[in-house]
């Protein structure tokens, strides 16, 4: 016998693409089964009143390097996983992609094996994996460890289009110094996400990856070729190129608010600017510190930082980057939240996340009319929030 439906009532309804006024949220089960009219709640629904607010998708981020006071980096396991996606849960972010920097050949290989591992056991909230490297740009190596980076292999060209096969969501940000555009084709054709980044490329470089396949741009601004008069680089790319999506990581530290407004004014579809934490190990922890590949990084007033000075890493959740881009980047709050959803959900594949359509996984959050969150759900299961 199918479970009863439950019909969430009172708020606002934002689906990810459009927000409903005087609706009720059914939800039957693991899934959502769509949304009506408050007055045409089936017979027999549990309803479920919640006062005002607005009812949204969990949100969707593709670019998670810890969390819990853990890095992948340091544990490239399941049960990592779990207690990294658990932590952001908490926060708002119910689908993330595990993200694995710049390591050793063993270190990738653990992390595919752990992310497989962890969606065939329905680990909630890991969708699947995101390599951010080793195969980037040592001019632009941002906190990557240098002597890590190296031009991809046949033997990584295989262990990639493998695990690309057994991962439902497999995102690879590399730099076209260290990857043919023959590869990127390659990786591409079994299902990889190309996003590049950490990369000195000309204009005329990343066109020729586009047409191999690549899809995005990985925390526009930072770790790339900046935008010239007469080099457009992988900024001015990323903002051009239809093609190409990219992530932004909205902290106020790693890109200035003017330059995330201009950038969203002017970026070309159909592909779209979506938001990404960039999260360390210090999410839904109190660590003051912690280490990156044997090196000190320090937590200082939302910053991480190398002893350089060199930012390693952001020390903020998905849900707080929403809040950031209405405060200070001129957008609602169903654009913002549509960059933290539907956009990076699409972009993956993932078409049962990001949206509150017949079908979707019940991945729901009650936010105030703050943007904070007063409770939420993930798999139809009531959330254990911060």
């Amino acid at each position: 016998m199918p479970p009863p439906i439950t019909a969430l009532v009172g708020p606002d309804i934002f689906d990810g693409d459009t927000t409903h006024h005087g609706a009720a949220l059914l939800i039957r089960g693991e899934r959502v089964e769509g949304i009506v009219p408050a007055g045409s709640i089936p017979r027999g629904a549990l309803v479920q009143a919640l006062g005002g607010g607005l009812l949204a998708p969990g949100l969707v981020d593709l670019q998670v390097n810890g969390g819990g006071g853990l890095l992948l980096n340091d544990d490239p396991a399941p049960a990592a996983m779990a207690r990294i996606a658990a932590a952001h849960a908490r926060l708002g972010t119910t689908t993330i992609l595990p993200t694995l920097i710049t390591d050793t050949p063993e270190h990738s290989a653990a992390a595919i094996a752990a992310a497989q591992k962890a969606v065939d056991q329905g680990v909630p909230g890991i969708a699947g994996l995101h390599l951010e490297g080793p195969h980037l740009s040592v001019l632009r190596k941002g906190a990557h460890d240098g002597a890590l980076i190296r031009p991809m292999t046949g033997a990584d060209l295989d262990l990639l289009t493998a695990a690309a096969r057994r991962l439902p969501a497999l995102m690879m940000t590399l730099a076209v110094e260290s990857a043919t555009p023959d590869q990127i084709a390659r990786l591409t054709a079994a299902g990889v996400v190309i996003s590049l980044g950490h990369s000195e490329a000309s204009y005329d470089q990343v066109q020729a990856a586009v047409r191999a396949g690549a899809r995005s741009a990985t925390h526009l601004f930072n770790a790339m070729s900046p935008l010239g008069n007469r080099e457009p680089g992988l900024v001015g790319a990323a903002l051009e190129m239809g093609e190409l999506s990219a992530g932004l990581i909205a902290d106020g530290f790693h890109v200035h608010p003017a330059a995330m407004r201009v950038a969203l004014r002017a970026k070309r579809g159909p592909g779209a600017i979506y938001l990404v934490s960039d999260a360390m190990a210090t999410i839904g922890s109190d660590l003051t510190s912690f280490r990156l590949n044997g090196r000190p990084v320090f937590r200082d007033k939302g910053r991480l930082t190398l002893a350089d000075g060199t930012l390693a890493g952001a020390d903020i959740d998905l849900l707080s980057a929403v809040r950031f881009a209405v405060a200070h980047l001129d957008q609602t709050p169903a654009e913002a939240l549509a960059r933290a959803t539907r956009i990076p959900a699409r972009l993956m594949g993932l078409s049962d996340r990001g949206h509150l359509a017949n079908g979707a996984r019940a991945d729901i959050l009650h936010l105030g009319d703050d943007l904070r969150l007063r409770a939420g759900w993930q798999g139809g299961q009531p959330l254990v929030t911060a």
